[in-house]
């Protein structure tokens, strides 16, 4: 229903800061010398861009295979919108004409870059001996070292 107010640019998916931060410097270490802020930059990465795939049951109980599940249900609700626009007219052009399509492929590009610092980070914690959610879910930390 709202497929011609994103193609013609008047509606905008906004991009969180933390994502256009991690599309600008995806590797900076800046500010991150604690597992606690490491872990609160990831945190961040977590709120824009969901739970990892290493996350363990959310509070309501529901595990990665059903978030799977409804990822899955939302990409074929995707692909029903993308098969019903087709039949728009002129489509891809409206959409490079109001910069839509450019927009789009931001908001992709920002994603891409947040689950890629978020893996990074993880890995950093993961090097400086840091408990879970600063380095994968399932990483002991090493005793003494922290």
């Amino acid at each position: 229903m709202t497929a011609p107010l994103d193609d013609l640019n008047l509606r905008r998916q906004e991009i969180p800061t933390i994502l256009l931060q991690a599309e600008s410097s995806p590797y900076d270490l800046r500010n991150l010398n604690h597992c606690r802020t490491i872990g609160a930059e990831i945190a961040r990465l977590d709120e824009a861009l969901g739970p990892d795939t290493d996350a363990p049951p959310s509070q309501d109980g529901s595990y990665l295979s059903e978030r799977a599940a409804d990822a899955a249900a939302a990409a074929t609700l995707d692909a029903v919108r993308d098969t019903v626009t087709d039949f728009i007219p002129a489509r891809s052009w409206v959409r490079r004409l109001t910069g839509a399509d450019a927009h789009s492929k931001h908001v992709q590009s920002a994603i891409q870059a947040g689950l890629r610092r978020r893996a990074f980070l993880k890995g950093v914690g993961m090097q400086r001996n840091c408990a879970p959610p600063a380095a994968p879910a399932g990483f002991v930390p090493r005793r003494g070292r922290n």
